[in-house]
């Protein structure tokens, strides 16, 4: 079984993303609610968060509730919003030991009043950190967060702030919620399921994919090892050929 200490640290993903997804279907197949699949869910990300930082990512980002989500059941959702308040009371201390900065990307306006006064309470209390950056992505949804940022950028046009011709990468970059984090370099996806779901799409254009079977409350440190050891071995060419990278 590969370790962390197999990894190379020379060519490690700066920024990591990952879908957590499964929590619903590992609960069901112990005949329990998905509640208890939530749960569960959260020792994974505490698990891999320390994994993450042990290992030296600097960004890892999180999807942990999409604007998608709000249709469902209502208890579920108010389950996982009080979930989220638990978590980051308890979570505060560690990550301040681990020297890991909270950040969140979203429409995190429409959370919950006490999910969202704990998150900006976290999020305060961990700025000074200088280690790994943990960004949840929380009533996230890509298309919406592009859909503002066309909205902004021609707001400015209108009033003659930017000219069309000026506006590239840098500027549409500026206007994303993920305006200060890097693009993405291994996106993982847990349960089997080999798609997007509306997460970071402009973010991920040249990042590495990768699926893992096992449903997000069995994702361990082996899977995590394998993922990044898979990242390390792949040739990644950003559109050139192998010949011009030698």
């Amino acid at each position: 079984m590969n370790t962390i200490e197999d990894l190379k640290s020379e060519n490690l993903p700066k920024h990591l993303a990952i879908i957590m997804d499964g929590n619903g279907r590992w609960a069901k197949q112990r005949g329990k609610l998905r509640v208890f699949g939530h749960e569960n869910g959260v020792k994974a990300v505490r698990a891999t968060v320390e994994n993450c930082a042990k290992v030296g990512i600097d960004f890892l980002t999180l999807y942990a509730f999409s604007t998608e989500n709000w249709k469902r059941p209502k208890i579920e959702v108010e389950t996982l919003m009080k979930l989220l308040v638990s978590t980051l009371k308890k979570e505060l201390s560690t990550l301040n030991k681990n020297n890991i900065r909270l950040n969140a990307i979203g429409n995190i306006q429409s959370l919950p009043k006490k999910a969202h006064e704990e998150l900006q309470e976290v999020m305060a209390k961990t700025k000074s950190n200088s280690g790994m950056t943990l960004t949840l992505a929380l009533s996230y949804g890509s298309r919406e967060e592009l859909k503002q940022a066309i909205q902004a950028i021609a707001v400015k046009v209108k009033n003659n702030i930017i000219s069309p011709e000026n506006i590239d990468e840098t500027v549409i970059n500026s206007h994303l919620y993920t305006h200060d984090l890097p693009d993405v370099d291994l996106l993982i996806r847990t349960s089997g399921e080999r798609r997007i779901s509306n997460f970071l799409l402009w973010q991920i254009a040249y990042a590495e994919l990768y699926f893992v079977d096992a449903f997000w409350p069995d994702f361990s440190e082996e899977h995590l090892v394998a993922a990044i050891l898979n990242y390390q071995n792949r040739e990644r060419r950003f559109g050139k050929i192998s010949e011009q990278l030698n």
